[in-house]
């Protein structure tokens, strides 16, 4: 089989440009560089190729989605069995069962049925076992340095704990997460797991995830690699239940939409790459709350930093938005030296001002919108009342766009449900004055200890830290 290779979104901007396999690609996670790995084409499925996949169980038809990605990274009955095992974790049959809502001809993509209640493990779950079978062949070691908002973080140590090939170093802003999401991450007492709660922002621990990866020497001399949505597995991963819900909708014989809510893009991306490959999706549909730097960029062209507001859905409290930069690779014609200054200027100045033809272009695939915490909180209620369902806030802020942005009523729009209610209690009740139970496995929960570390927003406590605990 050929491959497809990787290249970065800043290609030709360094020497030597790159273009790796993907286990290269995964191992490295973000590229020397400072870009994201994209690939070098798209995968094309036809309308026969999706036809021919109806009905298939969700890890049958994730092998075939995603083996073009791998290429001859796995052989076919490894990679089989690596698929088949990550989501044999989830609680519920379909993996990503869709239900149909009774309004707007809405759909709820549940995404919420693994390990840690969240959509990152349906990528994770994956990642994890893949960079384990990598590393075991080759006999080495890595260490993952990655950022959480609150998900990401419990998805990656579910992932990795325990395993002899890897370390995790997570970061998560200090009380910016909700308790149950950093009870997942902290309570986690393998030794190869390390929780470091940062004084700081979402944006901040991104920030010195992105300042270990770019310093080459520190980098190399703890073989880092990356899980975070910045690692091309893991959108791979997502592209998955996209394809499921279109078929389960009637694709290839009919458009669908989705709903995301977002923060960092990754998500929303998936989506994207579905579309690119062939599925027929109408439009992509950013949800925002007040952090809504992605939302601007859709109204104005213009991406202008901001500070971070605490909200309600805290895993979407990020102001700079790093997937991003895989859609502004394509907005600039994929010219990694003009979007390599754009980044450097974006980063100096604190805006990015699009062309008037790359808006257009990316209104033509994406639209938007924002809701605040009073608005999360009545589409909570509403949701509620009308479709017996409970939604986490995040999910709720995708409710609601969903039906503002709602389009062609006939073409079925699907919300993604990103998070179980039970990980946001507080919010949930303030909503609907119940409070939702958390499944038998985590009853537990409250009652584990917890080790974490505190460290101020600053790259060389991050290192010293990193440089002295053992491997």
């Amino acid at each position: 089989m050929s491959s497809i290779r990787y290249i970065s979104t800043r290609q030709g901007s360094r020497e030597p440009v790159e273009r790796l396999a993907f286990q290269e690609a995964m191992l490295a996670g973000l590229a020397r560089d400072g870009g994201l790995y994209v690939p070098e084409t798209w995968p094309s499925f036809s309308a026969d190729d999706l036809r021919s996949w109806r009905g298939l169980p969700y890890a049958d038809l994730a092998v075939k989605v995603m083996t073009p990605f791998v290429g001859d990274a796995f052989d076919a009955a490894t990679f089989q069995r690596l698929v088949r095992a990550a989501y044999a974790s989830f609680e519920h049959a379909e993996v990503t069962p869709l239900k149909a809502l009774p309004v707007d001809n809405l759909h709820l993509l549940e995404l919420f049925h693994g390990p840690t209640l969240a959509f990152k493990d349906v990528a994770l779950q994956l990642l994890g076992r893949m960079l384990d079978e990598t590393l075991g062949r080759a006999g080495r070691k890595a260490r993952i340095v990655g950022a959480t908002s609150g998900d990401t973080g419990s998805a990656a140590i579910a992932a990795v704990r325990g395993l002899k090939s890897v370390d995790i170093f997570m970061l998560h802003p200090h009380g910016r997460t909700s308790e149950v999401q950093r009870r997942q991450m902290t309570t986690v007492l393998a030794p190869n797991v390390h929780n470091v709660a940062i004084d700081g922002t979402f944006d901040d621990c991104q920030d010195l995830a992105k300042a270990c990866f770019n310093d080459l020497a520190f980098r190399d001399r703890h073989r880092l690699t990356a899980v975070n949505s910045i690692n091309w597995a893991r959108v791979m991963a997502q592209i998955v239940y996209y394809v499921y819900a279109g078929l389960k909708l009637g694709a290839p014989d009919r458009p669908v939409s989705f709903c995301v809510p977002t923060g960092n893009f990754g998500n929303i991306y998936a989506g994207y790459a579905a579309r690119a490959m062939g599925l027929p999706v109408d439009r992509l549909v950013i949800a925002s709350n007040g952090n809504d730097i992605l939302t601007r960029f859709m109204e104005t062209g213009a991406q202008t930093m901001a500070g971070v507001v605490p909200t309600l859905s805290p895993s979407m409290d990020i102001q700079v938005s790093s997937n991003f930069e895989r859609l502004l690779f394509d907005l600039h014609e994929r010219d990694g030296r003009a979007l390599a200054r754009a980044m450097t200027d974006f980063r100096a100045t604190g805006t990015m001002k699009g062309t008037a033809a790359q808006l257009m272009r990316a209104r033509s695939v994406f639209a938007a919108g924002r809701v605040d915490d009073e608005g999360t909180l009545k589409a909570m209620a509403e949701a509620y009342r009308d479709t017996g369902e409970i939604l986490d806030p995040h999910t709720a802020v995708g409710y609601a766009i969903a039906r503002q942005r709602r389009g062609d009523p006939a073409i079925p729009m699907v919300v993604l449900a990103t998070a179980h209610p039970a990980k946001f209690p507080d919010a949930v009740e303030r909503a609907i004055g119940r409070r939702p139970d958390l499944p038998d496995r985590l009853t537990d929960l409250f009652g584990r200890p917890e080790r974490c570390m505190m460290l101020d927003n600053d790259i060389g406590a991050l290192r010293d830290l990193m440089d002295t605990t053992s491997a």
